[in-house]
C-alpha cells in the first residue's frame, strides 16, 4: 500500500484520496458512499447473471454471495460473475446531499440502495477478520517486519526535547560487537521531524541497545531546559489573577448576574499531560536502493508521513512507497510520523535495511502528548435553578467559542491565556474534549449540588434552556440539545439513577458530552472505603451515533474500551516535566488500568434519523467527570485535579 495521492509520476490516476485514521471519521465519512458502491455492484452482478440465463434483471434476487432466479431454481456465486460483471458499464451512483445518499437515490434515477429493513448484516456482531491471528501472535504488525538483509537501529536523543548533539564517543562505540555502523544526526527544528541524535546500527537489536548503554553524547539542552511542570504551574497562577489575553466569547453581563445569584460556585481545575503509551513502541523498517526508498510503518497518516520523508530526505514522493502494518495501538499518536522519517534517514545513511525501534523509555520520553490546561470557573444559578452565569478563563491554549455550555446560558465568558513552552504536544484520542468534558461536566455538577438540584435532571434542564438552534437537522458542528438529552435520558433508565437506595461509601455520577458528532451520556457507580480505596462498580455508556449501527460488536467495543481508557486515564496518568525533560521513564512511574481494576461497562445506543457517525473517541469524555461525581456523591469530596491518584487516601 501507498500512503494515497499518487497521481501522474505513476501513469495513472489517483484512485483514492488521502488516507488516515482518525477523528472517529471513517464511518463519517464512507459509510453512505460505501453502501452506494455495494449497490452498484451488486447491480452489476444481477444485471450479468439475468443476461447469462436470458431472464429480467427484477426476478433475480441476492444474498449469501449468490445471484439466484428462483423461478428456474438457477444460482450463480459472484465470483463465477465477476468477468461479466466487470464488462457492465456501472450505473449513476446517488451523490449524497443532506449527509444521505438513500434519501436522494430514486430522485436522480441513480442505482437504488436497499432497504435498511432489510438488512441482513449491518447492525449484527461481527468479529475482526484478524482476531484468530492477534490472540495467537501471528506477524501483523510493524513490530514484526523483517526484510532480507535487513539490520536493527536504535537513536538516542536529546533528553530535553530539542536539543542537539554537542560531541559523542562514535568511534568507540563502532568497535563494539555487532554494531554495524554510528553516527550523528543532525536534525531540524520541528518536534515532529528529525531530531538530532545519535544512531547506531546492529546486527541484532539488543547488540543496538547494547551498545547504546556506553554512548556518550554532550548535549546542548537549549532553552527548554529551563522549563518544568512546577513553573508551568506557577506561571498560570500569576496569569489566573491578570486580565485574560483574549476574550473568546462575551453573552449578557456575568459580572451582574453572578453577583445576583443566590447559589455560585467557584473552582480551579487542571488537568496534566499525558501520553498515548502505545502497547506497541514506535518503529519503522526502511530499505534506501538506487534512489528509492521503501518504508513498513505502523501510521495513521501515511501521506503527510511520505511528504515529511521527501522534504526531509529531497526524494521525490513518487519515489518513495509505505507499507502501512496493523497498528499496536494509536489512539493519535501515530498522527505524527517522527519514527518514519528517523528510519528512511538512518537505512540512506547505512546503506542496508533498517528496523529502528524505539524502546519504552524512549516512547515515554518522545511522545507528542495531550495539552495540559489550567482553568479557573465561577458560576451562578438563580432562585429557579436555572444556570444564569458562568465564566471560564482557560490558561494553555485556544477553544472553540462553540464549546459547551456556550449557547444555553444568558450571561457567559470564555477567555484565554496563552502559557507557552516547549513541549511537543499533539492529539490524543479525542482531542480537546478529553480534558474540557472533565472540567465543564464536573463544575456543571458542583452548580447542581450547589442549588440542591438533582444532577442528571439539571443538565435537561440546561439542556432545555438553548439560546440558539443547530443551523440545521444533522448539523455536526453544533451541539443538538434534544439529542443529548436523549441520551441522558436513556442513560438515566438504564443505571436506575435515583432508584437505587446506595450503601455508605457509594456514589453514583454523571456526565455527558459532544465532540466528534457523536452524543454520549455515561453514568458511573463508584465506592470509596473508609481508608481511601477506590473502587469502580459499574458504568453505563449511552450514546447517539445516528441510525444505523454497522457492526454492534465493533461498536460495543468502541464504547467499553473508550470508558475504560478514559478511567486509566482519570486514575494515574500524568506526564510531568522536569528541567525540560519527562519524568515518567516506563509502566511503574506511568500506570495503565490493570485488568482486575476495569469495571464491567454496559453500552446502549439511541437511534436517531441522523446521518451516521463514528464513536472511537466520543464515548470517552464523558466517563472522566461521570467517575470524580461519583466519587463526591460517595464521599463529599471534589476532584478537581487529575489524576486522582491517592487524592482519596487519609
Amino acid at each position: 500500500g501507498t500512503g494515497g495521492g499518487l497521481p501522474e509520476a505513476f501513469g495513472q490516476k489517483a484512485r483514492y484520496s488521502q488516507q488516515f485514521a482518525g477523528g472517529s471519521l471513517s464511518t463519517t465519512m464512507n459509510y453512505e458512499a460505501l453502501r452506494a458502491v455495494g449497490a452498484a455492484a451488486r447491480w452489476m452482478l444481477v444485471t450479468a447473471a439475468a443476461k447469462t440465463w436470458g431472464v429480467p434483471e427484477s426476478e433475480c434476487t441476492t444474498a449469501h454471495g449468490v445471484v439466484s432466479h428462483t423461478a428456474s431454481k438457477r444460482s450463480l456465486a459472484y465470483g463465477k460473475l465477476l468477468a461479466a460483471a466487470a464488462s457492465i458499464t456501472p450505473p449513476e451512483l446517488p451523490a449524497a446531499v443532506g449527509g444521505s445518499i438513500a434519501a436522494n437515490a430514486a430522485a436522480t434515477g441513480a442505482v437504488a440502495l436497499k432497504d435498511p429493513k432489510t438488512f441482513t448484516l449491518l447492525g449484527t456482531r461481527v468479529p475482526q477478520v484478524d482476531d484468530k491471528k492477534i490472540v495467537t501472535g501471528k506477524p501483523l504488525f510493524g513490530i514484526d517486519v523483517v526484510v532480507p538483509g535487513m539490520a536493527y537501529a536504535v537513536f538516542e536523543k536529546c533528553p530535553v526535547f530539542g536539543g542537539k548533539v554537542v560531541s559523542a564517543n562514535i568511534d568507540h562505540v563502532k568497535k563494539l560487537p555487532g554494531v554495524k555502523t554510528a553516527f550523528v544526526v543532525e536534525g531540524g527544528e520541528a518536534l515532529d521531524g528529525l531530531l538530532s541524535g545519535v544512531a547506531i546500527v546492529a546486527d541484532t537489536w539488543w547488540n543496538a541497545k547494547t551498545a547504546r548503554a556506553q554512548l556518550q553524547v554532550q548535549w546542548n539542552e537549549g532553552t527548554t531546559a529551563a522549563q518544568s511542570s512546577d513553573g508551568f504551574a506557577k506561571r498560570a497562577a500569576e496569569l489566573a489573577k491578570l486580565p485574560a489575553e483574549k476574550v473568546v466569547r462575551k453573552d449578557g453581563d456575568f459580572d451582574a448576574a453572578f453577583t445576583g445569584a443566590p447559589h455560585t460556585a467557584e473552582g480551579a481545575y487542571f488537568y496534566p499531560f499525558i501520553h498515548h503509551a502505545t502497547l506497541e513502541p514506535q518503529n519503522c523498517t526502511a530499505h534506501f536502493k538506487d534512489g528509492k526508498l521503501e518504508i513498513w510503518a505502523p501510521t495513521q497518516m501515511p501521506q503527510p508521513g511520505r511528504v515529511l520523508v521527501s522534504k526531509t530526505m529531497g526524494i521525490a514522493e513518487s519515489d518513495i512507497t509505505i507499507h502501512l502494518t496493523r497498528i499496536g495501538g494509536g489512539f493519535g499518536r501515530r498522527l505524527k510520523n517522527d519514527y518514519m522519517v528517523e528510519a528512511a534517514w538512518i537505512a540512506r545513511q547505512a546503506g542496508m535495511p533498517v528496523k529502528l525501534l524505539w524502546t519504552r523509555e524512549d516512547d515515554m520520553h518522545h511522545g507528542h502528548y495531550r495539552q495540559a490546561g489550567f482553568f479557573w470557573l465561577k458560576g451562578g444559578v438563580d432562585a429557579n435553578g436555572k444556570l444564569v452565569a458562568w465564566r471560564n478563563h482557560f490558561i494553555m491554549d485556544n477553544i472553540a467559542a462553540t464549546q459547551f455550555p456556550a449557547r444555553f446560558i444568558p450571561n457567559y465568558a470564555l477567555e484565554t491565556s496563552a502559557l507557552p513552552h516547549g513541549i511537543p504536544t499533539g492529539a490524543l484520542r479525542a482531542p480537546g474534549s478529553n480534558g474540557l468534558a472533565f472540567v465543564i461536566q464536573s463544575f456543571i455538577d458542583e452548580l447542581a449540588h450547589a442549588a440542591g438540584k438533582d444532577p442528571l435532571q439539571f443538565r435537561i434542564d440546561l439542556l432545555s434552556q438553548a439560546l440558539v438552534a443547530p443551523t440545521g437537522p444533522g448539523d455536526a458542528r453544533i451541539l443538538d440539545a434534544e439529542r443529548m438529552k436523549g441520551v441522558l435520558e436513556l442513560v438515566r433508565e438504564k443505571s436506575g439513577w435515583g432508584t437505587k437506595k446506595l450503601p455508605k461509601g457509594t456514589g453514583m455520577g454523571v456526565a455527558f458530552h459532544f465532540s466528534h458528532s457523536g452524543y454520549f451520556a455515561e453514568v458511573v457507580q463508584a465506592t470509596v472505603s473508609a481508608k481511601g480505596a477506590l473502587k469502580i462498580d459499574k458504568v453505563w455508556v449511552a450514546g447517539d451515533i445516528g441510525r444505523q449501527i454497522v457492526n454492534l460488536s465493533g461498536a460495543e467495543n468502541q464504547g467499553q474500551g473508550a470508558a475504560i481508557d478514559g478511567i486509566s486515564e482519570a486514575l494515574a496518568q500524568e506526564i510531568t516535566i522536569g528541567a525540560g525533560r519527562t519524568m515518567q521513564n516506563n509502566f511503574d512511574t506511568y500506570q495503565l488500568i490493570r485488568m482486575d481494576k476495569a469495571p464491567p461497562v454496559e453500552v446502549f445506543f439511541k437511534s436517531t434519523e441522523n446521518p451516521t457517525t463514528g464513536l472511537g473517541e466520543p464515548a470517552l469524555p464523558p466517563v472522566i467527570p461521570a467517575l470524580c461525581n461519583a466519587i463526591f456523591a460517595a464521599t463529599g469530596k471534589r476532584i478537581r485535579s487529575l489524576p486522582i491518584g491517592n487524592q482519596l487516601a487519609g
